[in-house]
Formats: structure tokens, C-alpha cells, sequence
């Protein structure tokens, strides 16, 4: 749990609060000067943005930027703020939709206003109604139903996996922080703790996947080949062996990352005519379908699919692979 201290000083949190300040000082201003309202309302929105950007956790910043939207009668405007606020909250597909029914100007400001009510993005304020099993057991469900490849959405539901695990239900953490990891496989920092976790429960073999995976994605820091060397002695001191987990074993994982990436269901395959399926190699299948995920924005999923070929000895898929990575380091800003 973050504390008071860190709420503090976090250096883009403070101007998170100074710019939204300053936006609400521009907002009343806009309101006690018509001859210099526009002029202040522009104001207004720049500091309201950057506050936003600043910090993205704060639900005052959307609100007061919403406000700034509302107030200059800009109804695109305030629909991309809301639109940009479901992406944080994993483009919720019943949010979303809820985009095409309303009059902005009339109810925008309310549906943001209920959308931060209902899915809070405080971690603390989240846990407060989401800790029970029971909800808990509807967040789950609802987490595999969202797009959480937003770096925005992995910090926020990063969050709150911390506080189930805190809650003492490592389980349930471990299934989550899967899938969030399967929408943004760069987070080196993340697959780090959870090899560690892994690591101290003796799975030993889900704690090199991920050690694995931090090392592919931020080399600079070699947990995988550290925690080979740190287990190969601690198991010869013990008398007992363990080794790397064997190819099968590697593309399994791979291939179930791959299916936790993927955003939304796959299209239905076109059935092939006998002499197109005859045509088809397995290989070209396999380049068609890196290409369809790519072309889809399942970055993600294209990255674990070109991984496990490369695994497999595939070496044609390596073009392919790097592409993924190169792609979801763009992604990730």
C-alpha cells in the first residue's frame, strides 16, 4: 500500500494538483470575466490536460477537465475524454457502448461521473467494495473481458492485484496478473515479482517463465540466468536436481499466454478449398495468422505465437518477433 508520504512527494502527482489548480481557477475566472471567458476557458483546458497527463489516477483531473469540456460546449471533446477514461478502465465494452445513446452535453459529465462511482481508481477505495469473495469472483470474470493493454489500465488493475494478493489470495493474483501481463508482456518489473512469488512457493518452473520473460523484455537485468545459478546451487547443496523446463513445456506456456492476450474471440477460419489446403504449409499458416493478429492490434498474442515458433527452431519467425516487440515497445510509449 502506497502511503501518505508518497502521495506527497510523488513528483507527478504534485503537478497533477498544481495544474488542476490552475484549471479551476481559469474556470472561474471564465465565469466572473464574459469579456475574457473564452480566453480563460482555453487556459482552463491546457491545465486540465495536464493534469490528466500528469496524473492519471486522480479522479479530480477528469472530472474538472470534463467540466472544462462541458462548460465551452464541446461535446466531441468531452466524448474523447470519456473515451480515454474507459481506456484506463480496460474499454469496458458496456462503458462503451453507452457512448452512441447519450447527449453529451446533457449527460456526459454524469456517465463519467457514475464510470469513476463504480469502478474507482484508487486501488484503496476499489478494495473497499470489491473485497468480499464474492465480488471478487465478478471482477475476475471481468477482467477477462477487457482490453488492458492501455499502460494506463496495467497501472491501475496492477493496483489492485496488489491488494488481493495483500488480501491473501494468491491464487486468484496469480490467474489475474497473467492476464494483465498477457496484454502487455513488456512489463519486465511485473514478470520480475511474479517469478518471485513463484519462486518462494518452490514452482520452480512457473518462476523461470517468468524470470524468462523480464530478461527477453529488459535484458539489462538477467533474472533468468541469476535465478538458474541461484537454484542449480541450492538444489546440489540438497542433493536434489532440477533443470530448465524442456521445449514442450515452454510452448505450452507460450501458447497459453497467447490465448490470455488476445482481446477478443478470433474471427471464424474461411474452410479452404482441397487444392488451396493442399497449398498451405504449416509455416505459411502460421505467417498468415502473425499477420492477421498484427493487422488486428493483438500485439500481444502475435508477440507469444512468434516467441513459441522461435522456440520450436522456426527461425523465419524471428523477423516476426521482433517486429511484435518493436510494436509493443510503441505501444507502450
Amino acid at each position: 500500500m502506497e502511503s501518505s508520504s508518497a502521495d506527497l512527494f510523488h513528483p507527478r502527482r504534485s503537478l497533477g494538483n498544481r495544474h488542476r489548480t490552475q484549471a479551476i481557477k481559469f474556470l472561474e475566472l471564465a465565469d466572473a470575466d464574459p469579456e475574457r471567458h473564452d480566453q480563460n476557458l482555453r487556459w482552463a483546458e491546457q491545465n486540465a490536460r495536464q493534469a490528466v497527463l500528469h496524473d492519471f489516477t486522480n479522479e479530480l483531473n477528469w472530472t474538472v477537465l470534463a467540466d472544462v469540456k462541458h462548460k465551452g460546449g464541446d461535446a466531441g471533446g468531452l466524448r474523447a475524454v470519456l473515451e480515454d477514461l474507459f481506456c484506463v478502465l480496460g474499454r469496458d465494452p458496456e462503458l462503451l457502448s453507452q457512448l452512441d445513446e447519450i447527449d453529451m452535453l446533457d449527460a456526459g459529465c454524469e456517465l463519467l461521473n457514475g464510470a469513476l462511482d463504480a469502478d474507482p481508481l484508487d486501488a484503496d477505495t476499489w478494495w473497499e467494495g470489491n473485497g468480499a469473495d464474492d465480488e471478487l469472483d465478478l471482477f475476475e470474470r471481468r477482467m477477462f473481458k477487457l482490453d488492458l493493454s492501455d499502460p494506463r489500465a496495467n497501472v491501475i488493475f496492477g493496483r489492485r492485484l496488489e491488494r488481493v494478493r495483500a488480501g491473501g489470495d494468491e491464487e486468484r493474483f496469480i490467474r489475474l496478473v497473467r492476464r494483465l501481463l498477457a496484454h502487455r508482456p513488456v512489463n519486465h518489473e511485473a514478470w520480475g515479482e511474479l517469478g518471485r512469488l513463484h519462486e518462494r512457493r518452490d514452482e520452480y518452473d512457473d518462476a523461470w517463465f517468468c524470470y524468462d520473460q523480464a530478461q527477453t523484455h529488459f535484458p539489462q537485468v538477467p533474472l533468468r540466468d541469476r535465478f538458474r545459478e541461484r537454484i542449480t546451487q541450492a538444489m546440489d547443496r540438497a542433493g536434489r536436481k532440477w533443470s530448465v523446463p524442456d521445449q514442450d513445456a515452454r510452448e505450452q506456456f507460450l501458447t497459453k499466454m497467447q490465448s490470455l492476450a488476445l482481446k477478443v474471440s478470433p474471427p471464424p477460419i474461411q474452410a479452404a478449398t482441397g487444392n488451396d489446403e493442399e497449398e498451405v504449409e504449416e509455416v505459411r499458416e502460421d505467417e498468415q495468422e502473425l499477420a492477421r493478429l498484427l493487422d488486428a492490434g493483438e500485439t500481444a498474442a502475435a508477440f507469444f505465437l512468434a516467441r513459441r515458433l522461435v522456440t520450436r527452431g522456426e527461425s523465419w519467425a524471428g523477423e516476426w518477433l521482433e517486429r511484435a516487440s518493436a510494436q509493443l515497445q510503441d505501444e507502450s510509449g
